[in-house]
């Protein structure tokens, strides 16, 4: 699994650009809210799911002012329930704890366990914000900049029908 120095030194070798913001931990979009960078970007929100039998995970990515109807995700996702992942798994699959789930942590997904689904509604944006693996500091990427990201990890883009 990577930390973030490693992880900083990965999109640097792979020539990803990115602007990294310090600050103290944040656990909410509403702490968060307090430290947001003055750039317009999309501030995620990243739900860890998986299936009623937790043999199927999710990573789900919204604006961070939207409240997600888990039951209708269960839907869009093709499974009859949702509920969210354990601790455990967090940790064995993305390598991050609770307050810290982000789409970076698909960089240690190497067996492509989780599938990732984004927001239509926010997917069309250009600048998005993402914590390095840690809380304590967010990084603003570029639309391109995650495609690539995602490509490099193995992750097909899944996007949730806008709503």
């Amino acid at each position: 699994m990577m930390d973030e120095q490693e992880f900083l030194q990965y999109l640097d070798a792979q020539g990803f650009v990115y602007e990294r913001i310090e600050h103290p931990p944040v656990y909410t979009c509403a702490e968060a809210e307090q430290h947001r960078p003055e750039r317009q970007a999309v501030s995620t929100k990243n739900l860890f799911l998986c299936d009623k039998k937790g043999r199927r995970f999710f990573l789900v990515v919204t604006a961070c002012e939207k409240t997600m109807d888990l039951a209708n995700l269960a839907g869009q996702l093709g499974v009859a329930r949702l509920r969210f992942g354990s601790e455990e798994n967090l940790e064995r699959l993305l390598g991050v704890k609770r307050g810290a789930v982000t789409m970076m942590g698909l960089v240690n997904d190497t067996s492509a366990q989780v599938e990732l689904w984004l927001d239509g509604n926010i997917w069309e944006e250009q600048l998005f914000q993402s914590h390095p693996l840690v809380n304590t500091a967010t990084l603003l990427l570029s639309r391109e900049t995650l495609l690539c990201f995602f490509d490099l990890t193995g992750h097909a883009v899944h996007v949730l029908e806008p709503g």
